[in-house]
């Protein structure tokens, strides 16, 4: 092989440099990519919620009632992070922010803490 031995030390350091920097901006678009889905969904269940309390005219008490139902339903099946006081943040999120591209553009759900 002639010229630079392709196991030099610098030159492997430079790759390794690399691949590092590589590695570092896949990860923080991953998870700003994960954030903003989660910011989406967690909006999404907050509009299905007050548009079932719309509709039905839901008082106060029985709305409590409905969000500790859909809250062990939740948590039953996907785990934590369901539970009624983030149920009440994510029906909250959508009443603060109801059109969705305000979200998606401007906020994740990192943003608000809530989770």
């Amino acid at each position: 092989m002639t010229g630079k031995s392709l196991n030099s030390g610098f030159e492997v350091s430079k790759l390794l440099m690399q691949l590092r920097e590589a590695i570092l901006i896949g990860r923080k678009n991953a998870l700003r990519a994960v954030d903003t889905v989660q910011g989406e969904t967690y909006w999404q269940i907050g509009k299905y919620i007050v548009e079932f309390e719309l509709r039905g005219e839901v008082r106060a008490e029985y709305g409590k009632q409905v969000l500790s139902k859909l809250a062990e339903g939740l948590t039953s099946e996907f785990g934590r992070g369901f539970d009624h006081s983030n149920l009440r943040h994510m029906r909250l999120f959508y009443k603060d922010f109801p059109i969705c591209d305000a979200v998606r553009h401007k906020l994740t759900w990192a943003y608000f803490g809530l989770i």
